[in-house]
């Protein structure tokens, strides 16, 4: 049979609710192809829009994981529908006749069906009936999405060309949230792979009962058996992301695109993450420099031990024992004060260049036993009129003679060698504790 001029249709391979399938070829392109038949319009008053509405939707998609459609047209009063041929069987096939699969290929086909969703809800296409019959296996192990012919455009609400109140779906993987009644959204499709992950682990579904009604009361109030309590060998972290796809609220399933990233990232094994590597010890921070020029302490301060000083012997009767500094500090005082009354006594008025000469042989100092001569008044000092301080005047005398000079002298050189020799007495005491 030779269809629009160019499809010829070899053997059917498959039959649906609104048309039959079959094995063609396209003679003009020379390559094999599905032909989807529309079956008489009489089986189903809406199956004529809803056959085109599966061409417009697939057509929009060009995806690895879903069937692409070719062509669409009319031949003899019925609609054709040309798409691509996947050379393998449906999931459902699979379960019949193998029974529950192991969970690397169920991990397999979740990535690349949650990829084939995640095309058309960005597309903003849902497809509504996923399903083991609409999941197609290639040859070489690669899944197709096909059947789109309930999908709905979520911006184009008349999309689904049902009657009011009608539920469109099967039962067995239908959302909570469409059991309600509301609009599909791709959280229902998420929900309808969860439902059918868990036959495909377990060989059955989720949810079962003898009514659709039933098994919609389930889907809204009932919690699913994990699998592995049904015999499932997975990995708990398989099991427990299965669950979240079959949470009751849309907003607590992940996104399409989430379920294939974790699927293929090999999440689903449960494996440990590998522990970070340990992080480099840090360099030490810049020392601040002080006020002083020396780096300032910026760590924790530390406590050094400090030599315990002994115990000094007591001074002998008439000593006094005094620390080292204090002594030198003493000891600076006293011959300041000396040096400084010295001073006061050479500098006083009394004592002047011009005074008269003493008696003897001029140019030579009086010797000790010549009579000095007479005082003089000294002249009245103006203190009001002086810019600086005044010191108290000492009471003006004669000057001292020579020999008297040097007495004071020796005796001022005396205390000043007996106080340096008191300090380096205690300075060697120092040194010995």
């Amino acid at each position: 049979m030779l269809i629009a001029g160019r499809y010829r249709l070899h053997d059917p391979i498959g039959r649906g609710a609104m048309g039959e399938v079959w094995r063609a070829v396209d003679e003009t392109l020379g390559r094999t192809v599905a032909v989807k038949l529309l079956l008489p319009r009489d089986a189903d008053p809406t199956a004529a829009s809803r056959f085109r509405l599966e061409a417009q939707t697939a057509g929009r998609l060009n995806h690895p994981h879903v069937v692409g459609v070719y062509d669409f047209g009319e031949y003899e009063g019925r609609l054709f529908l040309v798409m691509e041929l996947v050379e393998g069987d449906s999931l459902a096939r699979l379960l019949t006749t193998g029974g529950p699969l192991p969970a690397d290929q169920v991990a397999r086909i979740a990535a690349q069906a949650a990829a084939g969703l995640a095309a058309a809800h960005q597309q903003g296409i849902v497809h509504r009936d996923v399903k083991p019959a609409n999941l197609l296996m290639d040859a070489d192990g690669t899944l197709k999405i096909g059947d789109f012919g309930i999908a709905r455009f979520v911006d184009d609400p008349s999309g689904a060309l049902t009657t009011t109140g009608q539920i469109v779906g099967t039962s067995l993987y239908l959302a909570p949230e469409r059991a309600l009644g509301e609009a599909a959204g791709p959280a229902c499709d998420v929900y309808a792979l969860g439902c059918l992950l868990y036959q495909l682990l377990t060989g059955r579904p989720p949810f079962q009962a003898d009514t659709a009604v039933a098994i919609l009361h389930q889907h809204l109030d009932a919690a699913p058996v994990p699998p592995r309590q049904l015999g499932a060998a997975l990995p708990p972290a398989f099991e427990n992301y299965l669950l979240g796809l079959l949470a009751k609220r849309p907003e607590d399933r992940p996104t399409a695109q989430q379920i294939t990233d974790w699927f293929a990232g090999g999440a689903w094994e449960g494996r440990p993450e590998p522990l970070p590597a340990p992080a480099a010890a840090p360099a030490p921070a810049p020392s601040v420099a002080s006020a002083s020029g020396f780096p300032a302490e910026t760590g924790p301060p530390t406590t050094y031990a400090l030599p315990s000083a002994a115990v000094r012997p007591p001074r002998s009767r008439g000593q006094f024992a005094r620390r080292p500094r204090v002594l030198g500090t003493a000891a600076a005082v006293v011959v300041f004060l000396a040096a400084m009354l010295a001073g006061m006594l050479w500098f006083s008025p009394g004592h002047s260049s011009a005074e008269s000469p003493r008696t003897g042989t001029p140019g030579t100092p009086g010797t000790p036993g010549t009579t000095p001569p007479a005082p003089t008044t000294p002249a009245p000092t103006a203190t009001a009129s002086s810019p600086t301080p005044s010191l108290p005047t000492p009471t003006a005398t004669a000057p001292p003679t020579e020999g008297e000079r040097k007495q004071r002298e020796g005796a001022q050189d005396k205390r000043t060698k007996d106080e340096a020799a008191d300090e380096d007495e205690d300075e060697d005491e120092a040194g010995e504790d």
